[in-house]
């Protein structure tokens, strides 16, 4: 008789074996990859809500104190954005704190016209603040109510906390001509003084990455020279 050939139990239990163990190979890496891309993913987030951010606050503070029709008197009351402020010598930077600023300029005038040495136009008041118990910054525009600017729930929808407070950092920082640091002790009587402002922002992302367990934590920082501060009135 003709022998048949086959597989014997143990050849079968042996590749049984050596497919699972590919098996469990590709999973893990396909599990790898995905915990990856989730992670990038909220870092791209963070980075998309960060980035934009910062450079809106740059831009706009580094107009503080623009008055190109040299108008006396010009700067008005952070508190109500009506009355003429008893701090002129301030000029645009009329607060000025570790996680606050408000800054004035005269950039345009009725329906985006010309600056027409009054602050009472779009945009010409704006104050940054920074909500350490809440984890968000807020900006206000013309002493009206304070909008969410940066990791405040809009919705259901968070990407980013701001843990500058988490960290131990301010977000506003003041320095002088010659580049020393402008204490809080000396404001905001030393306002008059500011040349340099350096921005920080510390972010950590809502959403855990899949691939730390933990979330992932960006800090931004730029520095702003409100050249206009320096001109004399």
């Amino acid at each position: 008789m003709k022998r048949q050939n086959g597989f014997t139990l143990v050849e079968l239990l042996i590749t049984m074996a050596v497919t699972v163990l590919l098996l469990v190979a590709v999973y893990g890496a396909v599990n790898s990859i995905q915990r990856s891309s989730a992670g990038l993913e909220r870092k791209v987030a963070a980075q998309i809500d960060i980035k934009p951010a910062l450079d809106l606050m740059a831009l706009e503070i580094s107009m503080a104190s623009f008055n190109p029709t040299f108008t006396s008197n010009l700067w008005v009351s952070p508190e109500n954005c009506t009355s003429t402020s008893a701090n002129q010598a301030y000029k645009g930077i009329q607060e000025a704190t570790a996680n606050s600023i408000t800054v004035e300029m005269d950039i345009q005038g009725p329906s985006g016209g010309n600056p027409d040495g009054a602050l009472g136009d779009e945009n010409e008041v704006i104050r940054y603040s920074y909500d350490a118990a809440n984890q968000y910054i807020t900006r206000a525009t013309n002493c009206g109510s304070p909008q969410p600017f940066l990791g405040a729930q809009i919705g259901a929808t968070r990407a980013v906390r701001v843990i500058n407070g988490t960290l131990n950092l301010s977000v506003f920082r003041y320095f002088d001509g010659s580049g020393t640091e402008i204490t809080a002790s000396s404001l905001p009587s030393a306002i008059p003084n500011i040349r340099r402002i350096l921005i920080t922002l510390a972010v950590e992302t809502e959403e855990i990455d899949p691939a730390t367990g933990q979330r992932r934590r960006l800090i931004y920082s730029t520095s702003v020279i409100p050249r206009n501060h320096a001109i004399a009135y």
